[in-house]
């Protein structure tokens, strides 16, 4: 696609920051990402717009507003381990790659995590891709500082909340009733005897997190990974 850099400029400066997203270094790693590389050609002229679109697998890529967000939720500081629980087109983990993190990414759904593979590695994003079920986290690579949910979750994982680190913090789309999620950050502020802390932002739509892998034939496995 010509010209992707000017569009993702419109879209951020336009779009994006307007809405109250204040961290730059989100702002400016949003502009440096070919959205368009993670989207089914079918779709890809909407790409640099401020909308979800389907990505195959009744799975959507999230609006860039909400990715921006969430990223800024997660208060990153270069270098964090994050997980995020929902690999879905890689778009959120790249932008998390592009700030400098250490990122390792699960999908339960085989196709789309070999999708996003093959778009890390043209853009040369260090990032891990695991195909397992999200809801258990990622214990080899445990702890970490941050986590991001890019599914809506029905409740909070005790395993999420047992792999984030003392200091850490996770942000998650929380079901408050029937269809409704509500972003929720919640600070670990203590490990021996943990102690957390909450605070609830927007209102949102998601895809529901699933539970079990979803092989090309349609199985369930155990985690891989690549």
């Amino acid at each position: 696609m010509d010209q992707w850099e000017d569009m993702a400029q419109i879209l951020v400066e336009k779009y994006v920051a307007p809405q109250g997203i204040h961290d730059v270094r989100v702002l400016e790693a949003m502009k440096k990402i070919p959205r368009h590389l993670f989207i089914p050609e079918a779709y890809r002229e909407y790409s640099y717009m401020d909308s979800p679109l389907p990505v195959g697998e009744e799975q959507t890529i999230s609006q860039p507003f909400m990715a921006a967000k969430m990223t800024e939720l997660l208060a990153l500081k270069e270098g964090n381990k994050v997980l995020e629980v929902g690999t879905g087109s890689g778009y959120q983990a790249a932008l998390l790659a592009e700030m400098g993190v250490k990122v390792t990414t699960i999908e339960r759904i085989q196709h789309l995590a070999e999708k996003a593979r093959k778009v890390f590695r043209r853009l040369s994003y260090p990032i891990e891709s695991i195909i397992g079920d999200g809801r258990e986290g990622y214990v080899p690579n445990a702890p970490y500082d941050r986590i991001i949910v890019t599914a809506g979750a029905p409740r909070m994982e005790d395993s999420w909340l047992i792999q984030l680190a003392e200091g850490g913090r996770i942000v998650v789309p929380l079901s408050t009733q029937e269809g409704v999620y509500c972003l929720l950050v919640r600070k670990k502020t203590r490990e021996t005897v943990p102690v957390f802390e909450d605070t609830w932002y927007d209102y949102c739509r998601f895809v529901p997190l699933l539970s079990g892998v979803k092989k090309k034939d349609e199985s369930f496995v155990k985690a891989e990974r690549t």
